[in-house]
């Protein structure tokens, strides 16, 4: 089973930025010693519970400090910026670090209408997203002859693109424009099946792929045993119920009973959107692995652990990569 890591670059109660960049830094390294295939940041605009709004840069901070796990957006919300810009980024990106980039595009703003103001953007951006894309490919494939606008660096680099969504229009699109795809299944799993299954049905073939190829994405708490990962989980199951509530804060520490925080209706509401999760020891991990890996044919699946002791998220994902082995997609 491919196994890979989307960061939030979240920001716990106690902590600064800073210390959730070095965080994000630790991990990645520790996900390339264990053989995760990919270290993706994704693009998020006036939360101070996350530090990667700048996510290219970020990208270059841990791409400079790892040698060999693919790096990339999960992604960049392309409505926010022009392609040129992206591909001015990301072509810079490829040129440091050859081989290893990897942009990942969302057509959602990841963001609030008035910070969309303060970016100079508006929700009708996203009306262009599909005609955006192929401009951007057009961007960082080699110049054409007499082409007046190129992306330096940029042009001929061909960073390897990915299709982002939740619903089924990313599939549609990834699908028509023969792009692998990545689903957010971590957040919002009500369409993944329905979406892998269109975006296989419809596929076609292209330069950049030939055939589909899938990623979903899933929370994993992992823990020696299944108390510890249900406590461990509890920091993203208050983070959830905070956004059903209107706050976007810092992540909070675990509690012991997460029964007194929240209420049945946000309880029913928050393990819906975490229903693309696995919490437990190695032995329930596992299981919930096997079951997942025979029920929804993806090619990789991309872990989030929003575990608030980096300590304990790094030994998460240990756990996962060790129970893995041996399991099929």
């Amino acid at each position: 089973m491919k196994l890979s890591v989307l960061d939030l670059a979240f920001v716990g109660e106690g902590e600064t930025p800073r210390d959730a960049l070095d965080h994000s830094l630790e991990l990645a390294r520790h996900a390339e010693a264990l053989g995760y295939e990919r270290f993706w940041l994704a693009e998020h605009h006036n939360m101070i519970g996350i530090a990667s709004a700048a996510t290219s840069v970020v990208i270059g901070y841990i791409a400079g400090g790892t040698s060999t796990i693919r790096v990339g957006a999960g992604g960049i919300m392309l409505p926010n910026h022009s392609p040129l810009v992206i591909a001015e980024q990301f072509g810079t990106l490829e040129t440091l670090y050859p081989g290893r980039i990897d942009l990942g595009l969302g057509r959602a703003p990841g963001t609030d209408q008035a910070t969309l103001r303060a970016l100079r953007r508006s929700y009708e951006s996203a009306e262009s997203f599909p005609q955006d894309v192929v401009e951007l490919q057009a961007l960082l494939a080699p110049a054409a002859p007499n082409q007046i606008v190129r992306a330096v660096p940029g042009a001929g680099t061909n960073v390897p693109i990915w299709m982002l969504g939740s619903s089924l229009f990313g599939a549609k699109l990834a699908a028509m424009l023969g792009l692998p795809y990545a689903f957010a299944s971590h957040f919002a799993p009500q369409a993944l099946e329905q979406a892998v299954a269109i975006y296989k049905a419809e596929f076609t073939p292209s330069d950049a792929l030939d055939a589909p190829y899938v990623i979903a994405g899933a929370n994993v708490f992992a823990a020696d045993d299944d108390a510890q990962a249900a406590r461990l989980a509890t920091s993203l199951q208050m983070r959830f119920t905070g956004m059903l509530r209107g706050e976007r804060g810092l992540t909070k520490p675990p509690i012991d009973d997460i029964e007194t925080y929240w209420t049945p209706g946000e309880k029913r509401h928050v393990q819906e959107m975490m229903r693309c999760s696995f919490i437990g020891g190695p032995e329930s991990l596992k299981h919930q692995l096997k079951a997942f890996a025979d029920s929804v044919p993806v090619d990789e699946i991309i872990v989030s652990s929003s575990i608030y002791d980096n300590t304990a998220r790094l030994h998460s994902y240990e756990i996962l990569a060790d129970v893995a082995k041996g399991i099929g997609g």
